[in-house]
């Protein structure tokens, strides 16, 4: 088969496809177990966490809705700026949902505690944090996901969502980017 433009690009295949199934069917079995009979707002961080938000959503089969919000700390950049900046704010009220927070990748920890301490704010009765990918190696502030689909080393991975410079998000499968990609940033 045909190499891809972008699969030319990955230095190895973190995390396959079909581990990524079974894991997020295992995490959607885990938070229904959690929230059955409750109706939680699962809130996306965009633009990373789409594809994993609409598998886990589909996973949990809980009467649920859906959000999003984006935020900004990387700039097209490999490394967080540590400043989180609302893009994208939320289009409903918050209060008194129960929120489970979906995030492609909790890395240095700078967004996911700067938009938990948001939904607080704005009235949320509890907040869930589930990510894909935990790289706990990285982190810079005191946050830790209630779900995580992978811990992973501190390589610079994408697909599954995930992104260099808005490019690799449709790749089935958590890859790892050759370094001469992006080296001379």
């Amino acid at each position: 088969m045909k190499r891809s433009e972008m699969e030319q690009n990955i230095l190895k295949v973190l995390v396959s496809e079909e581990q990524i199934q079974k894991r997020v069917a295992e995490m959607g079995a885990e938070i229904y177990d959690k929230f059955k009979g409750k109706e939680p707002l699962f809130l996306g961080v965009l633009k990373g966490s789409f594809v994993f938000m609409a598998d886990l959503v589909r996973a949990c089969q809980l009467k649920s809705d859906v959000e999003f919000i984006a935020v900004s700390s990387y700039q097209n950049a490999t490394k967080s700026s540590g400043t989180v900046k609302i893009v994208h704010d939320l289009q409903q009220d918050i209060t008194g949902r129960d929120i489970i927070v979906v995030e492609d990748i909790l890395d240095s920890g700078n967004t996911l505690y700067f938009l938990k301490n948001y939904f607080l704010t704005k009235g949320a009765r509890s907040i869930t944090i589930a990510t894909l990918l935990d790289k706990p190696s990285r982190r810079e502030k005191d946050i830790t996901p209630d779900y995580v689909g992978f811990e992973i080393p501190d390589e610079f991975v994408l697909g599954y969502g995930l992104d260099y410079k808005q490019q690799y998000r449709n790749m089935p499968y958590i890859g790892v980017l050759k370094p001469e990609v992006y080296s001379g940033e």
